[in-house]
């Protein structure tokens, strides 16, 4: 099993997208901090701004959500899925692109963390 970790700007915000708009599932949640959910065999860590994760390096800098890199959801129905999404107003970083092995989409989370949708080739 996986394990990643995602800062975000509000765990309770994030739990609502994570399930309610992406389908995962919540394995536990501890107050405002954090939360675990999970999709297949990946365990996410939504990690709060008052989380031990969040708090700033000996240097002075801050962790942040929104960098580049990110969680890759296959899904079998990319067109649907990326109709379905717009609906609940998410905010996508690009349309959808063709490559070699497949399509993709990049989506953000309310927190702007990013996380590919990506339909293999057939």
């Amino acid at each position: 099993m996986a394990t990643m970790r995602y800062l975000v700007d509000d765990v309770g915000k994030a739990l609502e997208f994570y399930i309610d708009v992406l389908g995962f599932e919540l394995v536990e949640r501890y107050g405002p901090a954090i939360a675990i959910v999970r999709h297949r065999d990946m365990d996410l860590w939504l990690a709060g701004p008052i989380s031990s994760a969040a708090k700033p390096m000996p240097d002075g800098r801050k962790p942040e959500p929104g960098g580049w890199n990110r969680v890759v959801i296959e899904v079998t129905d990319l067109a649907p899925r990326v109709a379905e999404l717009k609906t609940t107003g998410a905010v996508f970083r690009n349309d959808v692109v063709d490559g070699p092995g497949g399509r993709q989409i990049l989506v953000e989370d309310p927190s702007g963390n990013v996380l590919e949708l990506f339909e293999p080739a057939h």
